[in-house]
């Protein structure tokens, strides 16, 4: 997880280097969207680089369900700095449409573009791998913001290919609005995402379901009731009641108790899992007395 916050922080260097240098010489406002993209891709690449490093602290006395929220708290301030780079480019497109220029040099532009292409595409696979091995939803968030990075140069290679080969001067703030309708379409997928895991929202309905079924498979256990779930960075929290035999001893109701936790750790590697034993129907009367 570490290294891929160095490495974005790194792709969004060098990008911001080379299409500074494209811009000045071609004076595309596609250009220019893409190089606002990869400012904020360095300021939110460079907020992950601190909020996965504070995540990955482990739980102490003051924090004991340790530091997994720093990761959510990094997507929110990413999608805030997704949605200024949109409200700066939609400024810039209405300017231009309003005062068209020619793209000069495009030659350069082009060579720019596809440089940062091969680069993002590199580095998002690379991303996708992190993510997959750790679940972090820090990486998740930069990964789906450089995905976004590469439909936008792909569609600003379109977008000089008609301004400056066909002479159609309006597809440049055109394409530009398009991609600041995408930025913004991007920024709320990681916006409420974050703001799921920051409200201890519940885990899918699929992963909840699958809990029940490894539960209730458990030689013994009846029925479950009482499940809650959350995540906190790449941790997960699970708590359920399990119903078995009220006339079971409490040595075997807690054997197998474990067992349950056992099996649903195997299953979310994750997770901590808290089961809590009841007897057969409880639930049941507790409702009567309510």
């Amino acid at each position: 997880m570490r290294l891929a916050t160095y490495a974005s922080v790194s792709v969004a260097t060098i990008l911001i280097a080379a299409k500074f240098a494209a811009w000045i010489l071609t004076d595309s406002v596609s250009l220019l969207s893409t190089l606002i993209d990869s400012l904020l891709d360095a300021a939110a690449s460079l907020i992950n680089l601190f909020a996965v490093h504070h995540a990955l602290q482990p739980a102490d006395d003051e924090h004991r369900f340790g530091h997994g929220k720093a990761e959510p708290l990094a997507g929110l301030a990413q999608s805030a700095f997704i949605v200024g780079s949109a409200a700066f480019l939609i400024i810039e497109a209405a300017e231009r449409f309003f005062h068209p220029r020619a793209i000069e040099h495009e030659d350069i532009g082009y060579a720019v573009v596809v440089f940062s292409i091969v680069l993002t595409v590199a580095l998002v696979a690379f991303q996708r791998y992190v993510v997959r091995k750790s679940g972090s939803v820090a990486i998740s968030a930069d990964s789906l913001h450089y995905q976004t990075d590469v439909l936008i140069n792909g569609s600003v290679l379109v977008s000089l290919f008609l301004a400056s080969e066909m002479g159609f001067t309006f597809a440049d703030p055109a394409f530009a609005l398009g991609i600041a309708a995408y930025i913004i379409w991007t920024a709320w997928q990681i916006g409420t995402q974050a703001l799921n895991i920051l409200m201890d929202h519940e885990l899918p309905d699929d992963e909840r379901r699958r809990i029940v079924e490894i539960a209730t498979g458990e030689d013994g256990v009846e029925g479950v009731h009482d499940l809650r779930t959350r995540s906190s960075g790449t941790q997960v929290f699970i708590q359920m009641h399990v119903e078995m035999d009220g006339d079971m001893t409490l040595r075997r109701a807690h054997e197998i108790a474990d067992a349950v936790e056992i099996k649903v750790q195997n299953a979310f590697p994750n997770a901590e899992v808290i089961v809590h034993q009841d007897p057969e129907g409880v639930e049941d009367v507790d409702r009567e007395y309510q």
